[in-house]
């Protein structure tokens, strides 16, 4: 499915939506070029998780934790040289743990991802327009909500 933001603030909204939706176990790969949105959609699906802080991309950490309706673990993998970094950091226990992850440039490390993750790909189209690709097994109901 391909969803058209037309603005900076459509992007939050559509990831309010995405948020809201997003169940324990849910890993999120976000993709796209530098300044694409990834980090200001990410913005908007902790706040649609219910998470009070302010979110930043974690480029030199890998990892930010944000505490909501169930946690967040939010990754920016660019840096990442080498995927035995990802094993170092515990990255299975995030995956699999009891919150949903997010990760920025989550094609570097799609080999570890589980089958259910969902594929976000973001295109800017011009200084505000993005479009954004989403690809899921997940059920249904996720994609009938985005649509909305």
């Amino acid at each position: 499915m391909n969803i058209i933001t037309k603005s900076p603030e459509e992007t939050y909204e559509l990831g309010i939506k995405i948020g809201k939706n997003l169940i324990v176990g849910d890993v999120i790969s976000l993709n796209g070029d530098l300044g694409a949105g990834k980090t200001h959609l990410t913005k908007g699906i902790a706040e649609g998780m219910g998470v009070k802080d302010y979110i930043t991309s974690p480029t030199f950490t890998i990892v930010n934790e944000y505490c909501g309706r169930l946690p967040l673990y939010h990754f920016d993998v660019y840096r990442i040289d080498d995927i035995q970094e990802m094993y170092e950091i515990g990255f299975d226990e995030y995956l699999y743990g009891n919150g949903a992850c997010i990760i920025e440039w989550g094609n570097i490390v799609k080999e570890l991802l589980p089958s259910n993750t969902i594929y976000i790909n973001v295109y800017k189209i011009d200084d505000t327009v993005r479009e954004f690709e989403i690809k899921s097994d997940r059920n249904l109901e996720f994609l009938k909500e985005m649509r909305k």
